[in-house]
């Protein structure tokens, strides 16, 4: 706090002006680092290269294959994993970007889930692949373009290196308001910094699904699939979240009545911009 020095004059806190050069410094250094993405059209704050995120995603797939059960045995499964996947980058706008795209199928048949590492490392588990049929037998390969073209957004938006700078201006910022904050009487004062810090994070999380959706109606319609199988995905998310659902301003992830909204309306805006 404010105080006075022995002249009578108004005396600021070391800790004070530490804390505001460490937020400046991390602002300063996010919104010193720009580019613009050829895709989106967006500029983005990130500190890696592409080469950089391939190089990460590479690294990191053996462990989370490892994490999530292993690679399927299922070869014929995993070779639609590739085919649809490959086809959606191949085909689409996806295809102009230096990433380079791999598909895998895990083993993990008790996990609903997708997702992609930097550079464009793409995973599904067998637990979702199982549940894209639209009549319990056969794989409906539209819903698989769909779940794929979704994952193949994150890595074209680069959302895992905007992450990345995202959570370093996070930690930049929260270390400055612990330091401005702190008091040694209330142990909660660090905590409340930490929490503003994660709800931060998750408000970015709901926005790059949305932009994911988006993007991976565009790559659907781009490669031939219907776009609206996307829908039918969000169907099974729903169900498979159960009535229990975490409320959506707690969620990394929007709710899936609210993707399917923004689905319908991406799929009028693509279907007119790319003519099809």
């Amino acid at each position: 706090m404010f105080g006075q020095n022995q002249n009578g004059g108004f005396r600021i806190p070391p800790t004070l002006i530490v804390a505001v050069v460490m937020a400046g410094f991390a602002v300063c250094k996010y919104y010193g680092q720009s580019s613009v993405n050829e895709i989106t059209g967006e500029t983005q704050h990130i500190s890696i290269s592409p080469e950089q995120e391939i190089a990460m995603g590479v690294q990191s797939a053996p462990q989370m294959a490892h994490e999530m059960g292993g690679i399927s045995r299922n070869q014929q499964a995993a070779d639609i994993v590739k085919k649809v996947g490959q086809k959606v980058v191949q085909t689409s706008a996806a295809a102009h970007t230096p990433y380079k795209y791999d598909f895998h199928l895990l083993a993990d048949q008790q996990t609903i889930n997708a997702f992609a590492l930097p550079g464009g490392q793409i995973f599904i588990t067998e637990g979702l692949l199982l549940r894209l049929t639209t009549d319990r037998k056969t794989l409906n390969e539209d819903m698989l373009a769909g779940v794929l073209g979704h994952e193949v957004g994150h890595v074209v938006a680069r959302h895992s290196a905007e992450k990345l700078a995202q959570m370093e201006l996070a930690q930049g910022i929260t270390g400055a308001v612990t330091m401005a904050t702190y008091d040694p009487t209330n142990p909660n004062s660090g905590y409340i910094a930490q929490s503003v810090a994660n709800m931060i994070q998750l408000k970015y999380g709901r926005s790059q699904e949305l932009q994911s959706d988006n993007l991976g109606v565009r790559f659907m319609i781009e490669a031939g699939y219907d776009p609206a199988y996307l829908i039918g995905v969000m169907e099974i998310l729903k169900q498979a979240a159960g009535p229990n659902r975490t409320p959506e301003f707690q969620s990394s992830h929007p709710d899936p009545e609210n993707r399917k909204e923004a689905i319908q309306a991406a799929i009028q805006e693509w279907r007119g911009k790319l003519g099809k």
